[in-house]
């Protein structure tokens, strides 16, 4: 079934909205509404998350094509452990020394990915404009972007993952409509203090990637992963 897979990337988005908010609410801020009437700031700022959602959706498309190659080699359960260990010692690293592990390239992306949204800012005209802004939104390096992508990549099946990195994008959706709206009204405190929790649910997430490894037999949280698809067995057999 594929819902459990929605609700648990939408659970995961809403969540990590609070990064969002702390992280990208300043970029929605900056978007050029203040000319638009009510509707056409709706349909603008509507557009701009859709953006977001479909390049999120794409990673789920890519590493599901990962996710599958995984599946079929047998090692799905030992990677979603491997994943979740490896975030939890981020984490760990994160808790102690109260920095986060940086890598230049990435560095170097996000300034490629903000002057390319810079550009698009200055020459955004109609609807097609914010939508672009929002594709390119979507590729900014984030953590809990990276945390959706590890679960998505530890999915049984392509369509999965898609759904999964999409239903993430939707959870994300009415923080930041919010802020686009409201983004004066919440104060920088306020946004800290959101971004302080992120690192905590970063953890449970990286629990439950190991439960979901041990294969449990726990709904949503550590459900019964067989090792291949019937279809899969099927073909080896000839």
């Amino acid at each position: 079934m594929i819902w459990p897979v929605i609700i648990a990337g939408f659970t995961l988005g809403a969540v990590g909205s609070l990064h969002c908010v702390g992280m990208c609410g300043p970029l929605s801020l900056a978007l050029p509404t203040q000319h638009l009437s009510g509707t056409r700031k709706f349909l603008s700022l509507l557009l701009y998350q859709v953006g977001r959602i479909i390049t999120y959706s794409i990673f789920g498309l890519l590493f599901g094509l990962a996710g599958r190659s995984i599946y079929m080699a047998g090692i799905q359960q030992r990677f979603s452990i491997l994943l979740g260990v490896i975030i939890l010692l981020l984490s760990l690293f994160y808790f102690l020394r109260k920095t986060r592990i940086r890598l230049s390239f990435l560095d170097q992306f996000y300034i490629f990915i903000q002057q390319l949204i810079s550009g698009l800012l200055r020459k955004a005209k109609g609807p097609a404009g914010f939508f672009l802004m929002g594709v390119a939104n979507g590729f900014l390096p984030c953590g809990m972007v990276y945390l959706a992508v590890a679960a998505a990549i530890s999915s049984t099946g392509i369509s999965q993952a898609v759904a999964f990195m999409a239903a993430f994008g939707a959870g994300t959706l009415p923080a930041m409509m919010i802020v686009a709206y409201l983004g004066q009204v919440i104060s920088l405190s306020v946004r800290r203090a959101m971004r302080k929790a992120v690192p905590y649910f970063v953890v449970i997430m990286a629990v439950v990637l190991i439960l979901r490894g041990l294969n449990l037999g726990i709904p949503y949280i550590s459900p019964d992963m067989p090792a291949q698809s019937t279809t899969d067995a099927a073909i080896n057999c000839h």
